[in-house]
């Protein structure tokens, strides 16, 4: 999960705790303004993505989750939660950032100063 576009670079934020996601749920958790949308699999690997759907802006972590597909709660879209992957549509895309666990805290790198590119 990396957001590397030349020239990118990240601050390391801690945004969670592991009690704070448990395996398998989703969640909400903020970088400054920036939404971030923290992604607990049931194999125990941490994701994180932009929080609000490309399409419309609304809130990933209102949506339903089913196994490890997304869907916005506004317009249905799905996405894949171990890749970020659209899959209906599959033309789009969520944002991902790297993550990762130092004991019990999980840190997210976002863009420099939590600025959205």
């Amino acid at each position: 999960m990396i957001d590397s576009e030349p020239g990118w670079t990240a601050d390391w934020r801690f945004v969670a705790t592991i009690d704070d996601l448990w395996e398998g749920d989703v969640g909400e958790f903020y970088v400054d303004d920036l939404p971030i949308l923290l992604v607990h699999l049931r194999s125990g690997e941490i994701r994180a993505f932009e929080g609000n759907c490309p399409h419309a802006g609304f809130p990933l972590a209102d949506g339903d989750v089913d196994g490890e597909v997304l869907t916005c709660s506004a317009h249905s879209w799905e996405f894949n939660l171990s890749t970020g992957a659209g899959l209906n549509p599959d033309t789009c895309q969520l944002r991902c950032y790297q993550v990762r666990r130092e004991g019990d805290r999980i840190a997210v790198a976002v863009p420099q100063n939590g600025a959205n590119r």
